[in-house]
């Protein structure tokens, strides 16, 4: 049951994500979008409840219950900025605003890369601090899936650490397109639409 929450969960954040940006956007309804995005954080403390409830059931302690909090660990760092960067993305095909900025290159990018990993360094910590109460809640059951978990999340931090310290120490550069920031292509007279 747990597992299937989750992925309800996983589903029901896209579904609200879409009608909310398209009742703000496509139906020029911008409240009732919003009032649809604001509906998010309820998908995560349902399976919050519902996962504390099947440990108070006694529900043995395992790896379902660890996945209910990393997922809800993830959603809480990650779930704000996916909504932005979507609405960024949806306003600019959709309704004429402006392109989004990317990540960019060199420092701006590895800057970037870093303010993700603290978005991943409170994910671990919310999942963590999260299997930490399950354990002591569980007592003096079998706690190891528990456990595993919490060594996976650190685990998953020492990861995009290194990933964003491969930025820091080799920043990405733009692609080499053969063309100026004007855009004209380097070695070649401006075309015009006349003959000469």
């Amino acid at each position: 049951m747990i597992v299937t929450l989750v992925v309800l969960c996983e589903v029901g954040f896209w579904v609200l994500l879409a009608v909310g940006l398209a009742l703000r956007y496509l139906a020029r309804l911008p409240r009732t979008g919003a009032a649809v995005l604001l509906m998010e954080p309820l998908l995560e403390l349902v399976l919050l409840v519902v996962t504390v409830l099947d440990l108070r059931n006694g529900a043995q302690a395992d790896w379902k219950h660890g996945l209910a909090a990393v997922y809800i660990g993830f959603t809480v760092a990650y779930g704000h900025y996916t909504i932005r960067w979507a609405d960024g993305q949806f306003a600019y095909r959709f309704a004429g605003g402006p392109k989004p900025p990317g990540p960019g290159y060199g420092r701006a990018r590895a800057v970037h890369e870093w303010k993700l990993w603290l978005r991943t360094v409170v994910a671990a910590a919310v999942a963590a601090g999260l299997l930490q109460a399950a354990v002591w809640y569980v007592g003096d059951g079998d706690t190891a899936s528990l456990r595993m978990w919490q060594t996976g999340v650190a685990r998953a931090v020492g990861i995009h650490g290194l990933i964003a310290l491969t930025y820091t120490i080799w920043p990405k550069q733009p692609k080499k397109t053969g063309q100026d920031p004007s855009g004209t292509v380097t070695g070649e007279r401006p075309r015009t639409l006349t003959k000469p």
